[in-house]
């Protein structure tokens, strides 16, 4: 079965805009890597300042993989591809803070329409 990661972000107030921005223009580096199944990032909507980016994988050692690959680092870099300006001064981050929740599914259900 799949593995889920979820990168919790904490976003300060105001910055939700910007991150956002940064990941629509994060150059699609991950739809091409082995073994990636899904993406989507997720924005809070009941009071708190925590994003998830939510990404599933064949298995574990296709997400490692990615992290430990030289595309991960390309994506995640503030001068590069994905971010809201290339070159010159880095901008600021617009998350204040990460950490790396994963998950095995056990169980999935998909809709039929």
């Amino acid at each position: 079965m799949s593995v889920v990661k979820f990168n919790v972000l904490t976003v300060p107030e105001g910055a939700g805009a910007t991150l956002e921005e940064r990941f629509a223009k994060r150059g699609g580096m991950v739809e091409n890597q082995p073994g990636f199944e899904e993406f989507q990032l997720l924005r809070p909507v009941e009071g708190n300042d925590k994003y998830l980016v939510y990404t599933r994988w064949r298995s574990e050692e296709d997400f490692q993989n990615w992290v430990n690959g030289q595309d991960f680092e390309r994506s995640h870099s503030e001068g590069g591809k994905g971010s809201a300006h290339g070159g010159g001064d880095k901008p600021k981050p617009a998350a204040s803070d990460s950490e790396v929740w994963g998950y095995e599914v056990v169980q999935r259900v998909e809709g039929k329409a």
